[in-house]
């Protein structure tokens, strides 16, 4: 039986796509003068911030996290928007009775900032940041702290993101894993990490645990 879905936030929900590329770049252009390729910074979708910027200079890692935050936080607001079919596909997904939960390598703050900015906030049962584990994607803490919280076993949750670290992150804590097809990352190499599910939209996660459910009866 499925009884949460766990989905990360940005890229999955929350179409932020752009203001992540632009955020890093900014950062990696004052401090490092560097042009990084777009190509490069999708591949980090998913993970900690501290963690990438320490790829590009980890002895400057907090400098490169604060200059990108100062621009991000900034142009939260005027970027982020809702991916088409969340809120309906939330709402199915309470009326049936699944609890809802956000594992997010976003931040506290930002991450509650950009659930209310889309009114899909009230629709979570529990959120799950960086700040709740010490561990983080892809590694499963995060999707087993969701699990503990929401009082349903891994095995009992499937795990929804964008990139290979979510998909890792739900398999490595015994979740199933869907992903979603509008990812901004390569598609074919996703489909590398065999993601249990592939939807084209979050209402399709309804069919997704009405097949599952019908099953286990």
């Amino acid at each position: 039986m499925i009884k949460g879905i766990l989905f990360d936030l940005d890229g999955t929900l929350i179409n932020t796509n752009k203001l992540i590329i632009d955020s890093f770049q900014y950062a990696l252009k004052k401090h490092l003068n560097k042009e990084v390729p777009l190509e490069e910074i999708v591949t980090t979708f998913g993970e900690p911030l501290e963690e990438t910027m320490a790829k590009f200079d980890k002895d400057n890692r907090d400098l490169l996290v604060s200059i990108y935050r100062d621009y991000n936080e900034t142009n939260h607001d005027k970027f982020a928007i809702k991916f088409e079919g969340v809120e309906s596909g939330l709402k199915a997904l309470k009326a049936l009775g699944i609890k809802l939960a956000i594992v997010t390598s976003k931040r506290r703050i930002l991450a509650d900032r950009g659930l209310k900015l889309i009114n899909i906030y009230d629709y979570m049962d529990v959120i799950v940041t960086p700040e709740d584990t010490e561990k983080h994607k892809p590694q499963g803490e995060p999707a087993e702290k969701a699990c503990e919280l929401l009082g349903i076993l891994p095995e009992e949750a499937i795990m929804v993101g964008d990139s290979h670290n979510d998909i890792l992150c739900g398999r490595n804590a015994g979740c199933s894993t869907c992903l979603v097809q509008y990812t901004a990352l390569p598609i074919d190499k996703l489909m590398t990490y065999k993601p249990n599910y592939v939807i084209e939209k979050i209402e399709d996660l309804v069919e997704v645990c009405n097949s599952i459910n019908r099953q286990a009866i």
